[in-house]
């Protein structure tokens, strides 16, 4: 019910427009008490992974969420959030954390264009941004592929969607390639030979369901896992 509420949210604010989200554009207060929080309590060192990103990540949390607090997860993602939006919430949400990770997933929304019209040179711009502010502060980045999906129905005017996907992933697994960065590659293990997301893990073909999550854990985790073992060689 929260997700069918929160797709007619980011349909009608598209339509309408929201004057409290144009207060806060980049919802910087949305995680502010769980970042002191978390600060206050945490030793040095303790935090292990902060990932940042949209509603994908942020349902994450919510449908599995001893996996976060098992492997010491900080999620950070914000329903219909664009890549833009997530820049500039990294230093509350990420760089003042010091955690020794980030894994960054955006695209979804700036291709449904939750804030006007799509540029896939600046999505990139934004996450070579988010990239070398995490490194500028001795973080480790993981880059990961947009999950694969043919069509938003909260924007159904968007065309092109898997095109837009594909060519999105392959500039963000170049750029990690020539960065010497790690890039998990949720799309392969997630999407249908025509770039949709398979039925069994997706029930409205954008965001996963459990099984969706159940496919992306491993993945993620041997992510970390090879981050790890590179750092004590």
């Amino acid at each position: 019910m929260k997700r069918l509420f929160i797709v007619f949210f980011m349909f009608w604010n598209l339509l309408w427009g929201n004057s409290v989200q144009a207060q806060s554009w980049a919802n910087k207060e949305r995680y502010a008490q769980a970042n002191a929080e978390l600060l206050a309590t945490a030793r040095e060192n303790s935090l292990r992974v902060v990932l940042m990103g949209n509603s994908i990540t942020e349902f994450w949390e919510e449908t599995h969420p001893m996996f976060f607090v098992n492997n010491q997860l900080v999620c950070r993602g914000i329903s219909g959030q664009v890549s833009s939006q997530m820049l500039a919430r990294f230093r509350q949400d990420v760089i003042s954390l010091k955690p020794r990770i980030v894994v960054i997933n955006c695209g979804t929304n700036d291709i449904a264009e939750n804030n006007g019209p799509y540029d896939e040179d600046i999505t990139m711009d934004n996450i070579k941004s988010m990239t070398e502010l995490a490194r500028a502060h001795g973080i480790e980045v993981v880059l990961s592929s947009v999950l694969p999906c043919d069509s938003f129905c909260w924007n159904p005017a968007v065309r092109q969607v898997t095109d837009k996907i594909s060519s999105l992933n392959r500039r963000i697994l170049d750029y990690a390639t020539s960065q010497h960065l790690l890039y998990i590659d949720y799309y392969s293990r997630m999407s249908t030979p025509r770039g949709g997301m398979i039925k069994g893990y997706t029930d409205d073909g954008v965001h996963p369901n459990p099984a969706g999550y159940d496919t992306m854990e491993p993945l993620l985790l041997d992510a970390i896992q090879q981050l790890e073992e590179n750092h004590c060689q």
